[in-house]
């Protein structure tokens, strides 16, 4: 997927592209300026203070707001920021899909999460391409002390062993300093974890992950976001969210476009109960 029209005088897609692949994961500054962070926090405000992790991989002292996509206009604009997609077509075919988006608050005390890589849940042994490429954004500054992502670079080239590898040692890690507003974008195969919020404030950031478009998403847009919701969205995203084709058919619905059933006079085809 090239850059769109007029992007590639101002960003250079290709060159973030060619750091993942050597890499496995690049830093794009500015997806957010200041007015952007400030619509971030304002828009995430009403979910906040409700929920801590249910397990050490969610985070015990870490916030997580699910479903952001559907939270915000300024969560959508994330999702389908040009730039950012742009770098995902570079390794996902048309048609990719957004997998997860949510909010991630690592408050102070909490621990270092575990090494993984992102498409894990996908049976396909490694070394491989990935299958999803996922997006870490800062809304506050990310630091070695407040719970910076630990990534491990050229570690998407490893095969199986590549968690064990990292676990044991290999490897550089390195932490995902970033200012606010910038977001890592990285291969769903490049081992990474959050750090230890060794610090006395809140880091704030959010995650988009997407997809290639014949797998799975990790959430299930159609039951998390309601069709009135979502028919309000811009075409690129309802696209993002499933309602769309991946050649020739896979995701129509009784042989008709997806998209045909955000119309408020569509009516969903009747399943008669025989006998």
């Amino acid at each position: 997927m090239d850059a769109p029209t007029g992007l590639a005088e101002v960003f250079d897609a290709q060159a973030h592209i060619a750091r993942i692949r050597r890499d496995g994961y690049t830093i794009i500054e500015g997806v957010l300026d200041a007015e952007g962070l400030t619509r971030f926090r304002a828009a995430l405000a009403p979910f906040v203070g409700r929920w801590r992790g249910r397990n050490r991989f969610e985070g015990l002292k870490t916030e997580r707001v699910y479903t952001l996509v559907a939270r915000g206009k300024v969560f959508q604009e994330i999702a389908v920021d040009p730039r950012i997609l742009a770098v995902v077509g570079g390794f996902l075919a048309p048609g990719f899909l957004l997998s997860a988006s949510h909010a991630i608050a690592i408050h102070p005390g909490e621990a270092a999460q575990s090494l993984h890589f992102d498409d894990t849940f996908y049976p396909f042994p490694r070394p491989r391409a990935p299958l999803g490429i996922s997006v870490i954004g800062a809304v506050d500054a990310f630091t070695p002390e407040n719970g910076a992502t630990i990534a491990i670079p050229a570690s998407h080239a490893w095969g199986e062993d590549a968690v064990d590898r990292a676990r044991r040692g290999d490897g550089n890690r390195i932490a995902l300093t970033m200012p606010p507003g910038a977001a890592a974008v990285f291969a769903g195969t490049l081992v990474h974890g959050a750090g230890a919020n060794r610090s006395d404030a809140v880091r704030l950031g959010y995650t988009n992950q997407y997809c290639q478009p014949w797998a799975r998403t990790q959430e299930n847009w159609f039951l998390g976001v309601p069709r009135e919701r979502v028919a309000a969205m811009a075409p690129s995203l309802q696209a993002l969210l499933g309602y769309s084709l991946m050649a020739p058919f896979m995701g129509e619905v009784s042989g008709s476009h997806p998209s045909k059933a955000l119309s408020p006079d569509w009516v969903p085809p009747v399943v008669r109960q025989e006998g």
